[in-house]
């Protein structure tokens, strides 16, 4: 038993330490599964051109409009440039 928590203890800190790129992904790639349906002024994501139909999972009222956007990460790119 103890040599098990001490293999998972090993493998925790390698894999917790790996560098990970940033990556937009597809909502339907996205881990937490979020998929959510709304009425949006854009056919597609103004940060990474997705298109908003089939990969909306976050939204953004802006000058009276409601954004999609595939990610929040989109999503606070373009309040960065806005």
């Amino acid at each position: 038993m103890k040599n098990l928590v001490l293999i998972g203890a090993v493998v925790f800190a390698l894999v917790s330490c790996e560098k990970k790129n940033l990556e937009v992904k597809p909502a339907s790639e996205m881990e937490s599964g979020l998929k959510i349906s709304a009425k949006v002024v854009n056919e597609e994501d103004p940060v990474c051109h997705m298109k908003t139909a089939d990969h909306l999972s976050d939204t953004l009222t802006y000058k009276g409009q409601v954004y999609g956007f595939c990610s929040s990460m989109c999503k606070d790119e373009f309040k960065k440039k806005s």
